[in-house]
């Protein structure tokens, strides 16, 4: 037995697959950030914090003659977020449907996938800094008129280059401005997500939880997401009805080079 105590749960190994199959496809499609930044792992739920590389003085050292220092690292938070699926549900899925009602699940799904943007495009107060966050860029505001982000993400592709920042480079747009790159043809009928992906020479991705927009250096070694649990699905409580589950995570995410991402505030 492991901490997700499934083997506690009256849930068959069938419906075990069923609920982990279903929660990686609703959750990989809105993962954004894994789609553009580098990622490590999974290490397991024992890995506890990310190597920085780096030691800070203790004040007091242990013995005469000895200098200590002590390690400095990055901390793995823990995420999880619960739901339910009653026993009826279970019971459909190990005679065979194929499309049980798993709402809840669906919406833990998201609710991961969004904290997980969230943390890496703008950080977590008190956890760790996002890319928005470190940036030493000046913001460039997308505005409210999609004809006008060619120019805005031309510039953050020269902001990104005079710092010496190859490319190519991926974009992360919010749902909103995601939708209105889709709906949107330049003149003559040309797709505003070709032109912008000609500028970026990079992935344009859908990111919920993101601000407006952020551009990233996909050149490699500027920002590590790193997992120690990946998404999994552990077992909480059951009453007569229904049997309450939760969706659990852990990671870090370190910028290395705070000058390979520009935000673009909506």
């Amino acid at each position: 037995m492991n901490h997700l105590l499934r083997s506690l749960a009256p849930i068959s190994d069938e419906a075990w697959k069923y609920l982990d199959d279903e929660a990686r496809q609703r959750s990989m499609v809105a993962l954004a950030a894994r789609q553009l930044v580098d990622f490590a792992g999974p290490h397991g739920w024992q890995y506890s914090a990310t190597n920085l590389g780096r030691t800070s003085p203790v004040p007091e050292a242990p013995a005469g003659g000895v200098s200590a220092r002590q390690r400095v690292v990055l901390p793995l938070v823990e995420l999880r977020a619960e739901f339910a699926v009653t026993l009826t549900v279970l019971q459909d899925i190990d005679r065979g449907a194929k499309d049980a009602d798993l709402g809840q699940l669906d919406t833990s799904a998201h609710q991961m996938a969004v904290a997980e943007n969230v943390a890496v495009f703008h950080g977590m107060r008190g956890a760790m800094l996002g890319i928005s966050e470190a940036s030493p860029h000046p913001p460039l505001q997308l505005g409210a008129q999609p004809e006008e982000y060619p120019k805005r993400i031309a510039a953050a592709v020269a902001s990104l280059r005079a710092s010496g920042v190859r490319g190519p480079y991926g974009l992360a747009l919010g749902p909103d401005q995601y939708r209105l790159v889709l709906e949107t043809a330049e003149q003559g009928g040309y797709p505003l997500l070709d032109h912008l992906a000609r500028i970026t020479e990079g992935p344009i991705v859908w990111a919920p939880g993101v601000d407006g927009g952020v551009m990233v250096s996909m050149r490699g070694g500027d920002f590590l997401l790193e997992v120690g649990e990946d998404l999994s699905i552990g077992y909480a409580s059951r009453d007569s009805e229904t049997v309450t589950l939760y969706l659990e995570e852990s990671l870090s995410f370190h910028v290395a080079t705070p000058e390979a991402g520009v935000t673009l505030p909506a």
